[in-house]
């Protein structure tokens, strides 16, 4: 179980001090799907990279399965079972893709890495001798970073956005992935999306805005949401009005 308890979280921009995060309280069981959603720049990947620490929140307390995880860095937190999987990849130079995920996975067996390349829609035949450099496009980037994700043994995995650059052939595999996920492991996965095919994995919906959770819900509920709001705006994405049925349009 993974706790947050009034973790506020402020950094320090071109404009001075901006409080990104502010009192957030979540509990996350074990073999749940929680998908994280709401506007861009809301504070969802903030709240994802404080409970990876990559940011150290301000205030509150972090805990997993009870053990205060606040102040610990970022690969102590790893070694405890947390991981993460960026919504832009870092790409690398002189490392070979089977390489990068044995070192994930700690096993060198060709058919163990070739289920994961599979399980993110790669051949295994086409990647495992690559080596990581500019060749690659930012959606095999991304696919590859997921694979490393899912071969640790994991307590937390939280995936940015994994969507991203991604085509629907390989997002029903992921998707097909994060269930299978569950039901193996006790695993508590957090994923970052706007996605519906995502969303619909969801046990429950965290919504996030203006660096708050304004709401947790259930799947069915927001899918009514989305298409209650496809329905009301008369230009579907570009009302200045928010999707309101009697906004005016900018153009």
């Amino acid at each position: 179980m993974l706790e947050l308890k009034d973790v506020s979280l402020t950094l320090v921009g071109d404009k001075g001090q901006v409080e990104v995060l502010k009192e957030i309280n979540l509990t996350l069981k074990n073999k749940k799907i929680y998908v994280m959603t709401g506007p861009n720049g809301g504070g969802k990947s903030s709240i994802g990279k404080t409970i990876m620490g990559i940011f150290r929140p301000t205030a509150g307390q972090i805990l997993l399965d009870g053990m205060d995880i606040t102040q610990k860095e970022i690969y102590e937190r790893a070694h405890l079972g947390i991981g993460y999987a960026f919504q832009q990849p870092p790409r690398f130079k002189g490392i070979k893709v089977r390489q990068i995920l044995e070192l994930s996975s700690g096993k060198n067996q060709t058919e163990n890495l070739c289920d994961l390349l599979y399980d993110v829609g790669l051949c295994a035949q086409n990647y495992l001798d690559r080596e990581l450099n500019a060749s690659f496009s930012g959606g095999e980037l991304k696919r590859i970073e997921i694979a490393t994700v899912l071969a640790r043994d994991l307590k937390v995995a939280i995936f940015d956005e994994p969507e991203a650059g991604i085509d629907l052939w390989s997002i029903q595999r992921l998707t097909e992935t994060f269930v299978n996920l569950r039901e193996k492991y006790d695993m508590t996965i957090v994923i970052i999306s706007h996605q519906e095919r995502i969303i619909k994995l969801a046990d429950q919906i965290i919504l996030v805005a203006e660096g708050r959770i304004s709401g947790i819900t259930s799947q069915e509920k927001i899918l009514e949401d989305i298409r209650q709001l496809d329905s009301d705006c008369r230009c579907r994405k570009d009302c200045i009005g928010g999707g309101l049925k009697n906004a005016k349009c900018d153009r």
